[in-house]
């Protein structure tokens, strides 16, 4: 073994458990949050060359499996070999085979001296748009002002484009505080709902006169179950607005039903749900083969959103006549202090990507510091 082949070989892995407790509970059609969770892995090789990644899980059960199996096995294993490592953890739990592949990639860019963008060709796009993601059910009685209050907020701030829940009140309600938003933005703020597959067929078809009403929708989210396939082809042929969805989807296979039948418009892989940052990126690519426009979910996890970002920055163009050149990713805007793990901010609904090496950039040790979880059992 030559002494470059030496540096890559994993020495220490380090992880961040981190919790914190939401004042107030907010949620979407699949219920309320009290808490919001991450679980950082900071592997480091003999060189002391580290890589970070992220995981989303329950922390008592991922906590002790990736004390306990993963990290035996990563210990002595060459980070270059990063796909195979991939592979082997997937079979064991999916969700650490992505944060693991996250940092092996950084060791191997920054023993390149490359960013990540170039360790995947190079970035395309120097700014990717985001819009402002938003879970907007809360248990106050006043729940659709103190909605419109947080939109009205996002888009002072400079956002364009904003993601609204619906799905977790009746149709009724529902459809009343989404007609009270579109009344209240300007035309110029673009507009997708989400609800987080609670309808079948016949109640999706209720909110078609809704969309009618109104010109400044990105798409409908997820209305139905992902697996009705043949029912979303149906409700793509009639609705008016374009449809997206798959952030539940851990395989590139998982999409080509959809795509071979014209069931969505829009593909929403989510990295921190799939097998590794690369299976990630063959989702994206597959996409971009059938045609389909890409405008990847990441809710959960900070690092897992700057992943996303390098991704779409190395992604080629849906069309050359767009009017933007790349699709929005999505960006949290509810409280959540692990937003602010790695530090990166969007400008006018815009995030420039880092170009050091690399993430590019260091993780915040205050709020490692002063979130680390106390081993408790919580819900």
């Amino acid at each position: 073994m030559t002494s470059f082949d030496r540096r890559f070989l994993i020495e220490r892995v380090e992880t961040y458990p981190l919790l914190y407790r939401l004042p107030q509970a907010y949620g979407d059609a699949n219920g309320y949050k009290r808490y919001r969770s991450t679980f950082l892995v900071r592997i480091i090789t003999r060189a002391g060359i580290d890589g970070w990644g992220e995981i989303v899980d329950w922390l008592p059960t991922l906590d002790r499996g990736f004390r306990e199996r993963i990290i035996p096995f990563l210990l002595g294993k060459d980070a270059s070999g990063r796909l195979m490592i991939a592979e082997v953890i997937s079979k064991w739990h999916q969700r650490s085979a992505s944060g693991v592949s996250m940092a092996l990639s950084e060791i191997v860019a920054k023993a390149a001296n490359m960013s990540v963008c170039q360790l995947w060709g190079g970035a395309i796009h120097r700014t990717i748009p985001v819009y402002a993601s938003f879970q907007s059910y809360s248990e106050r009685d006043d729940w659709i002002e103190h909605s419109l209050s947080q939109v009205a907020a996002a888009t002072e701030a400079g956002f364009s484009k904003v993601k609204v829940k619906i799905g977790g009140r009746s149709v009724q309600e529902d459809q009343q505080h989404i007609a009270r938003m579109m009344d209240m933005l300007p035309e110029e703020i673009q507009v997708a709902l989400d609800a987080n597959q609670s309808y079948d067929l016949a109640t999706t078809r209720q909110w078609t006169r809704l969309l009618d009403r109104y010109a400044n929708w990105m798409w409908l989210e997820e209305p139905m179950p992902m697996e009705h396939v043949d029912e979303y082809a149906k409700l793509r042929a009639a609705l008016p607005i374009p449809l997206a969805g798959g952030e539940n989807l851990i395989r590139c296979t998982h999409y080509l039903a959809l795509f071979r039948q014209g069931a969505i418009d829009i593909a929403q892989p989510d990295v921190l749900h799939t097998e590794g940052i690369e299976s990630y990126r063959i989702m994206l690519q597959a996409a971009r083969q059938f045609g389909y426009r890409v405008s990847p979910h990441t809710f959960d996890g900070g690092l897992a959103r700057l992943y996303t970002l390098f991704a779409q920055a190395c992604l080629p163009a849906w069309s050359k006549m767009d009017s933007e050149p790349i699709e929005p990713i999505e960006w949290d805007v509810m409280e959540n202090p692990f937003t602010a793990l790695f530090p990166l901010y969007p400008v006018n609904g815009e995030v420039t990507i880092p170009d050091g090496p690399g993430i590019g950039l260091a993780p915040n040790w205050e709020i490692i510091n002063a979130m680390r979880w106390d081993g408790s059992v919580y819900a």
